[in-house]
């Protein structure tokens, strides 16, 4: 048997399941946004996080060697990493952004009334109802991403996670090397969420200079960061559930810069508040440099 032939078609099966029903998915989504159905289309997006996983399975691929029984021994440092890392990057990332952009800056819930519009409005008459400041809220909210969130998001994407840490980047990095492999794979896990960011300005929002275009490229760029960051911290642990809750993790705590923002920033959500941004995101970019250089890293994926 060619083992190599047979590597590549089984990758390429997975590469095309993965993008069509994902594709498929986020014109629903669109759709859904188009027709008042905002909701349901968000809860559309969360179930697409296990996409990955599906089209893997339709694949052919084994999910047995992906390390699905929990290792703690060894791996406390990585869990704790996993756990409070993206918050703290991103907490780290927000105040640079926010520093260079005081103006930006809103404790009063400018952005949740401006998103939920009525909807947005009770929820802030009922914080006052109940006593709380919009600060308060804030706090609460941020210690609540940071404690309990990754453990609740990890079960969700943990769907990513199996394809793109367990299957994908192990075979791109076979075939390509280190560095390639895990640049692809990073600008495949952005393309993978292009639609979403051409029909409804997911991320980003509609209003930067070169939509969508631009946004794809610098959301490419975050994947790239990102993965090296993931996939350190699966080689490190050999357990699928690392990485999904470092994914879990960034993907609670990069909502808390947004909800400290105005709306509407136009060219400035390239840049931050959240760790998706350029300027907010130096400090994940900064971490994964140095890690994808790092001795062990690179003795670990060679």
């Amino acid at each position: 048997m060619n083992t190599t032939k047979n590597t590549d078609t089984k990758l390429m099966k997975y590469l095309r399941w993965v993008f069509i029903i994902a594709w498929v998915m986020q014109v629903a989504v669109w759709m859904l946004y188009q027709n008042g159905g905002a909701a349901v289309g968000q809860l559309l997006m969360a179930v697409m996080m296990y996409v990955p996983l599906v089209a893997t399975l339709i694949s052919g691929v084994k999910l047995k060697g992906m390390g699905w029984k929990p290792k703690f021994k060894g791996n406390i440092g990585t869990l704790l990493f996993s756990w409070f890392g993206p918050f703290l990057l991103t907490l780290i990332g927000a105040a640079i952004y926010f520093l260079i952009f005081p103006k930006h800056l809103d404790l009063t819930g400018q952005y949740i009334m401006a998103a939920s519009g009525e909807a947005g409005e009770a929820a802030m008459k009922a914080l006052e109802a109940q006593g709380l400041t919009y600060q308060t809220y804030m706090l609460i909210t941020s210690a609540s991403s940071a404690l309990y969130a990754p453990l609740l998001n990890m079960f969700v994407a943990v769907g990513e996670e199996a394809g793109w840490r367990g299957y994908m980047s192990p075979v791109l990095k076979e075939k390509f090397g280190r560095t390639k492999g895990i640049i692809i794979g990073g600008i495949i896990w952005g393309m993978w969420h292009w639609p979403l960011i051409g029909f409804i300005g997911y991320e980003y929002g509609p209003s930067y200079f070169g939509f969508p275009v631009t946004g794809m490229l610098v959301f490419c760029i975050f994947t790239i960061t990102l993965g090296i960051l993931c996939d350190a911290v699966y080689e490190k642990s050999g357990c699928i559930w690392f990485p999904a809750i470092f994914h879990g993790s960034i993907n609670a705590a990069a909502t808390i810069p947004i909800a400290l923002c105005v709306p509407d920033t136009g060219n400035y959500r390239l840049l931050g508040p959240a760790p998706n941004g350029v300027l907010a995101g130096l400090p994940i970019i900064i971490i994964a440099i140095l890690i994808f250089k790092s001795r062990y890293f690179s003795t670990r994926t060679e």
